[in-house]
């Protein structure tokens, strides 16, 4: 039996960015030849494309975590590092993608759309991109930006143009396998459809496609029976059908309750108010059947609804219910608006934007935020001290270091830069011209030795051992009384 998923939890990684290499060209008679370290690469992005081939979200059921491509990291001798693959995953038409706070994040119809889930992290710089006319030749390199990781939740809607709607066992799974080649299963029992079938259904030149939703029952919009699972697939239909029993034999059953029942739960689910609807009056070929349709077609036609009196077993009316059908699809599908093209929206950055903002908080400590500072934070390796002094003057030049002044900030204050925490030293040299001196170290750095030398604490340890002057003006004498009384 082919299993149906429509609703999964993924777990998406983005590959992560390669590191940068910090190489020194080195050959014969070349001991210097500068730097050659070569860059990252990108991680794999991971991204979501309809595919019409796919009708269920089965495979991620049994595979929720999936994970690009990570870059290569550089390599000495200009060899940069090669891009991780992209990760494309094949989804359903009608996917929604929402975060797990139920946040859509883009409405996947219609075959080809593609959605970026998790971009890849960018590949560190090597040091030879990082020399400059000061910094003739770097001694670090940027680390690889981690790619993005996110839990989202998909969630499939049928994309149908009908909706068949109505009791179990009332009939729509035989109405779908007779108007279109669907081939859903049907039994004698309530519930035999657990899963939504579609089907395509052809009306002279028109084309339309039909979904078979799982029967209802009072209660389902808020969980009972299959309704809360399959409701969702009845948003996307244009026109839906009441299908109902006239031969039902359940005590407390009519066409009018059923009716009756089936709307309020369509109308507590929300947002099919404005869908038309037609009844089909199915089981006519019963005797009992065809003397109770012809009972409740006044009222109901009283109410307004359009009435077809079918039977799936002779094929009677199918064929004017179909042509309503497509009726009413073409008038759905004209009163549409059309479809526009993609447009490209470009927003210039404001003139007063710095990339990034200052919050104060309210244990004394401040916190940067912004895509710039955060991501060069993440790219710097906090083992090299002259990669932080280079961090310092990235940061002090985008003026992170002038708006903490602003903000009140002290030195020894706590400053936060994405998941890095810093005791803020404002320093007079960032953001300058500086010209490093010793690869790998930085002198702004180095900490002011708190030991005193090796020969100061030995003069030191040496007058400690001394005795003192008046100590020793005094011994002999005392010395001589010693050995009077020892005599």
């Amino acid at each position: 039996m082919t299993t149906f998923v429509d609703r999964v939890v993924l777990h998406m990684q983005a590959g992560d960015g390669g590191h940068g290499c910090a190489s020194i060209h080195r050959e014969k008679f070349k001991p210097f030849g500068g730097p050659d370290g070569g860059n990252g690469g990108h991680g794999g992005s991971v991204s979501l494309v309809v595919d019409p081939q796919v009708t269920t979200l089965l495979d991620f059921h049994f595979r929720p975590h999936l994970k690009a491509e990570n870059g290569k990291g550089g390599a000495g001798s200009n060899r940069d590092g090669a891009n991780g693959h992209d990760l494309i995953i094949k989804v359903p038409n009608g996917t929604v993608v929402q975060t797990l706070d139920g946040e859509v994040l883009a409405d996947l119809v219609g075959a080809g759309t593609t959605f970026e889930a998790a971009r890849g992290g960018r590949g560190g710089r090597g040091n030879a991109s990082l020399a400059n006319a000061r910094r003739k030749a770097p001694g670090f390199a940027e680390l690889g930006e981690p790619g993005d990781r996110l839990d989202v939740v998909l969630e499939l809607k049928s994309v149908a143009d009908v909706g068949l709607v109505g009791f179990p066992s009332a009939g729509k799974s035989s109405l779908i396998s007779v108007i279109s080649a669907a081939k859903p299963k049907i039994a004698d029992y309530p519930f035999t459809t657990l899963v939504p079938n579609l089907g395509v259904v052809r009306v002279d030149n028109h084309t339309f496609t039909v979904a078979d939703v799982p029967g209802l029952i009072p209660g389902a919009a808020t969980g009972k029976g299959l309704g809360l699972e399959f409701l969702r697939h009845v948003e996307r239909c244009a026109v839906l059908v009441h299908v109902v029993d006239t031969a039902t034999l359940e005590p407390g059953r009519d066409p009018l309750a059923d009716i009756d029942t089936i709307e309020a739960e369509l109308s507590e689910y929300g947002g099919l108010a404005d869908r038309p609807r037609l009844v089909a009056l199915n089981k006519i070929d019963v005797p009992d059947g065809r003397d109770l349709a012809e009972i409740v077609r006044p009222d109901l036609e009283a109410r307004g609804f359009r009435v077809f009196e079918i039977s799936t077993a002779t094929r009677e009316g199918l064929k004017e219910l179909t042509y309503a059908m497509a009726e009413l699809v073409e008038q759905a599908r004209s009163a549409a608006p059309p479809a526009e093209p993609t447009r490209i929206v470009i927003r210039p950055k404001a003139v007063d934007d710095a990339g990034f903002t200052i919050v104060a908080e309210a244990d004394g400590s401040f916190t940067v935020k912004g895509n710039r500072p955060e991501r060069w934070v993440k790219q710097t390796n906090f083992d090299n001290d002259e990669a932080v002094g280079f961090l310092a003057d990235r940061l002090a030049r985008l003026g992170v270091e002038e708006k903490l002044a602003k903000a009140g900030a002290n030195a020894g204050d706590l400053v936060r830069i994405g998941d890095r925490e810093f005791d803020w030293q404002p320093t007079l040299y960032a953001g300058v011209d500086f010209t490093p001196s010793i690869r790998g170290a930085d002198i702004r750095l180095e900490e002011k030795p708190t030991r005193a030398p090796a020969a100061e604490r030995l003069a030191a340890r040496k007058a400690r051992r001394q005795r003192p002057a008046d100590e020793l003006e005094a011994a002999p004498a005392n010395e001589a009384d010693d050995d009077e009384d020892w005599e």
